[in-house]
C-alpha cells in the first residue's frame, strides 16, 4: 500500500474565523504526524470565503513549527502569480527553519478569479506561457550557484529543494516528464484525465538531478466515519461547496444536512457525482475496499487526500479512520 499524505486548504466554516481554520490546520498536522502520515501540503487559493491558505508560505511554516518529523508543502505555489526569485527566498527561509522537511508544488493556474489573479501577477502578458522558463529558474534559485550568476536566492540558494510539478492536464503531465520532476494529480476535482496523465509522465519520464525515476501521487476527497451514513452525511458539505463553485457563489465552507434534495438540481448533481468520483467516502470497510480498487487502478506510488469536513472532531476522526484503512489493507 502506498503511503498517504494530507492536503489541506485551512477551510473557513460558516460561523468559524481565520485563527480558527489555521489552528485547525495545525491540529490536523499534528494528528497527520502521529498517524504515519507522509506529507501534508497547503493549497495556493486567493479571495475564497472558504479557504485560508493564501498565505501560503507563512501558512506552512505555521504546520512546521507545530510538528517535528512529517513532511511540509505547497500543494502547490501558483507560479505564475509570483516571481521565481520570491519563491525561491520564501521556501529557502522555510527550508532553513525546518530543513529536510519542505516540499515545493507547483501549478500554473491563477488560483482565483482573472480580476483577482490581475491583482497578483500586475502583468497578465504570457505568465503561463512562461512556466518551464520560470521552473528552470527557480531550479536555478535554489540550486548551487553557478559561475558568474548575477542574482542569488539568499536565502534559497544550495537548499535543493524538491519541486513538484501538480496538475489536472496532459499538459502537466508532460512537462513532469521532460523535466524529471515528481508528478501529482488533481483527481480529487478533474478526475477526467488521471489515467492517461500517469500513463504519459510514466511513459515520457526523463532522469534529472533531483530524480532518477518517475513518482507519481494522485489527490482523492476523503471523508471516514463510523457507518456509510454518517460519512455521507458529513460528505455533503463538499458537495454544497461544488455548487457554489459552479454557481459562483463566494461562501464559508457549508455544515452538513440531512439531505441534498432541493439544494441542487439533477444537472448539477450528475455535475459533483462525476467529479468526485473517486472520493472515499464511508465506513472504514467501505474505504478500504475503495481506497484497494484505485491504488490498484493506478499504480500510485502516494495517494494525498483532503478531508473536506465541516467540523474539526469528526475531521480528525476520519484521519484516524483512514490512517487504520491504509495499515490494514
Amino acid at each position: 500500500m502506498p503511503p498517504l499524505s494530507l492536503l489541506d486548504l485551512a477551510p473557513i466554516c460558516q460561523g468559524g474565523n481565520i485563527t480558527a481554520a489555521l489552528d485547525n490546520s495545525r491540529n490536523m498536522a499534528i494528528a497527520a504526524e502521529k498517524y504515519g502520515y507522509k506529507r501534508i501540503w497547503l493549497a495556493e487559493h486567493h479571495g475564497m470565503q472558504g479557504v485560508a491558505s493564501s498565505a501560503t508560505a507563512l501558512a506552512i511554516s505555521h504546520i512546521a513549527a507545530a510538528t517535528n518529523s512529517i513532511r511540509v508543502g505547497s500543494g502547490g505555489i501558483m507560479l505564475p502569480n509570483h516571481s521565481p526569485l520570491i519563491i525561491a527566498e520564501q521556501f529557502g527561509t522555510l527550508d532553513a527553519l525546518y530543513p529536510g522537511r519542505i516540499d515545493l508544488g507547483l501549478g500554473r493556474a491563477p488560483g482565483t478569479d482573472m480580476a483577482t489573479a490581475r491583482a497578483l501577477r500586475r502583468n497578465m502578458d504570457a505568465s503561463v506561457e512562461e512556466y518551464p522558463q520560470n521552473i528552470r529558474e527557480l531550479q536555478l534559485f535554489l540550486g548551487p550557484t553557478q559561475t558568474e550568476q548575477k542574482i542569488i536566492a539568499v536565502p534559497g540558494q544550495n537548499s535543493n529543494i524538491p519541486l513538484w510539478l501538480l496538475g489536472s492536464s496532459l499538459y502537466s503531465a508532460q512537462l513532469a516528464a521532460q523535466m524529471g520532476l515528481p508528478y501529482s494529480f488533481a483527481s480529487h476535482f478533474a478526475p477526467d484525465q488521471l489515467l492517461d496523465a500517469i500513463s504519459l509522465y510514466r511513459d515520457g519520464f526523463k532522469p534529472s538531478m533531483q530524480s532518477d525515476k518517475s513518482y507519481v501521487s494522485a489527490g482523492l476527497m476523503a471523508v471516514v466515519a463510523d457507518s456509510d451514513e454518517q460519512a455521507n452525511y458529513l460528505f455533503s458539505s463538499v458537495q454544497q461547496q461544488f455548487i457554489n463553485l459552479r454557481r459562483g457563489a463566494n461562501q464559508p465552507f457549508q455544515p452538513p444536512v440531512d439531505s441534498m434534495q432541493g439544494l441542487w438540481s439533477e444537472a448539477e448533481r450528475v455535475m459533483v457525482n462525476h467529479t468526485l468520483q473517486y472520493a472515499l467516502v464511508g465506513s472504514p470497510a467501505t474505504v478500504k475496499d475503495k481506497l484497494k480498487r484505485f491504488v490498484a487502478a493506478t499504480g500510485v506510488d502516494e495517494v494525498i487526500v483532503s478531508m473536506p469536513i465541516y467540523d474539526i472532531e469528526a475531521r480528525l476522526h476520519s484521519l484516524a479512520l483512514l490512517a487504520q484503512c491504509e495499515n490494514s489493507v
